[in-house]
């Protein structure tokens, strides 16, 4: 892509456009990555263990503590490319992504080397049982032992490839490791083929990420005359303005993420409780429900370089419109998913296992999770919108209120009114609450915004 026709997507180009150049295929990645995590779920529940399907779920929250680094050199190094590309200062978009490279794969390394020295403790932590401890080990060693590295570093280069408006291309990379994904699951995983169960998901997962990286390295070696994003050694180092501008907005993001992963571990404790059956029921409810959230997700993280440019530019109008253009769109969808989850959860669910006590859990869990659906639009979109314009206080704020101040205790009060059942509905509560905030914090910048 020439520099003249990106200047054009972020300076002219329609905003109904030029979302939807961004966003469609960001959301059909993500789309794609949802199907390629729910391919885990379905192909190791078709083994109708409870154990093996067990194990992938206790997981999740170790894979969910990847995006604390995805999100500080991803979502920071991003933000800082953006905002540059909107000044028109080019040296500091080559010198951020050059940063934001090498750093997240020393992270990737450290994120390896930690989770293999203190594994045994770590499984203990995520509710692992004597029953569950050695097949959820064995889907880590792929995923996190080996796995690391190429996991973090493919989606940190589809965040840089996306700042530049390479939406696209940065899609493609993210689709190529989950396509591959997909199609190695039921080989490593079913008896019809090494019948490797989670392990089998795990080195499935492995091997989808390394196919990604090289995907990024290709592109960005043949476009190196056309593209901003730079992994040049020669610009790595440690410009304090560049280290400030990442870190200000990747360390609240990085944040967001460990406390989502403190979430989850409370919510996997809590739910295996009840039982390995309980456990099973709630993961497959958070995949489907993984759909759409992914999917708002996606959009409020593909609109990011849009809103970054144009504020750094000046141009707050068409930010604005940006953004309630998004808030229109998503709010719409997410609306219409929740009702058909709602009507549909028992026929879902049951895709999953053939389990009569799993089905009907997982049918009441889904529909206390799908309810919060339309409320979370507008927090994804508040968030990404502070993201973009270096607003990490804001940002760090925002995760706060959604963790610690209200889900995590709302996960345990509600466990105890209405047990195990309420636990799907402490999701609800946070984000009615959050969707209020995210207005009056839209509005506030909205006003400021005018008065520049």
């Amino acid at each position: 892509m020439e520099h003249s026709e990106k200047t054009y997507l972020f300076e002219q180009m329609p905003i109904p456009k030029a979302v939807m150049t961004l966003a469609v295929p960001t959301i059909l990645s993500s789309l794609v990555m949802v199907l390629y995590n729910i391919a885990d779920t379905y192909f190791v529940g078709m083994l109708n263990d409870p154990i093996q399907n067990a194990a992938v779920t206790l997981a999740a929250p170790v894979l969910l503590a990847f995006n604390a680094v995805n999100n500080l050199f991803g979502v920071g190094t991003s933000s800082m490319m953006s905002r540059a590309l909107g000044k028109k200062d080019y040296d500091t978009v080559a010198k951020s992504s050059a940063f934001g490279f090498y750093c997240c794969i020393f992270c990737g390394l450290l994120f390896s080397l930690f989770y293999t020295v203190f594994s045994r403790p770590l499984l203990i932590l995520l509710g692992a049982n004597a029953a569950t401890s050695a097949a959820t080990a064995e889907y880590l060693m792929w995923t996190v032992t080996f796995g690391a590295p190429p996991a973090i570093l493919n989606v940190v280069l589809a965040y840089m490839v996306r700042s530049e408006g390479a939406s696209l291309h940065a899609s493609i990379g993210t689709m190529s490791g989950c396509l591959l994904n997909i199609l190695l699951d039921p080989f490593f995983i079913l008896p019809q083929g090494l019948h490797l169960g989670a392990a089998g998901a795990g080195l499935a997962t492995f091997l989808s990420n390394c196919a990604a990286c090289m995907y990024f390295f290709v592109f960005l070696f043949l476009k190196r005359k056309n593209t901003f994003v730079c992994i040049s050694p020669k610009h790595f180092g440690f410009r304090r303005a560049i280290v400030a501008g990442i870190c200000g907005v990747g360390i609240p993001a990085s944040i967001q993420n460990l406390l989502n992963v403190t979430g989850m571990t409370l919510l996997n404790n809590l739910t295996s409780s009840y039982g390995s059956d309980a456990v099973a029921a709630m993961g497959i409810a958070q995949k489907i429900n993984m759909i759409p959230l992914q999917i708002a997700l996606g959009f409020s993280q593909a609109i990011m370089p849009l809103i970054s440019y144009n504020y750094a530019s000046g141009s707050r109008t068409r930010m604005k419109e940006t953004v309630l253009f998004s808030v229109k769109v998503s709010m719409a969808f997410l609306a219409a998913i929740t009702f058909g989850y709602y009507a549909g959860a028992g026929p879902l669910v049951s895709l999953f296992m053939k389990n009569d006590a799993i089905i009907s859990d997982g049918a009441a869990f889904l529909h206390g999770l799908c309810v919060s659906l339309p409320f979370l639009c507008m927090d994804f979109i508040a968030v990404g919108v502070f993201q973009a314009c270096g607003m990490g206080k804001k940002a760090f704020f925002f995760a706060l209120l959604r963790k610690i101040i209200l889900e995590i205790p709302a996960l345990i009060v509600l466990n105890r009114i209405v047990p195990l059942y309420g636990l799907a509905y402490a999701q609800l509560l946070t984000e009615v609450v959050l969707a209020a905030a995210a207005v009056f914090a839209l509005q506030k910048i909205f006003r400021q915004s005018e008065e520049l």
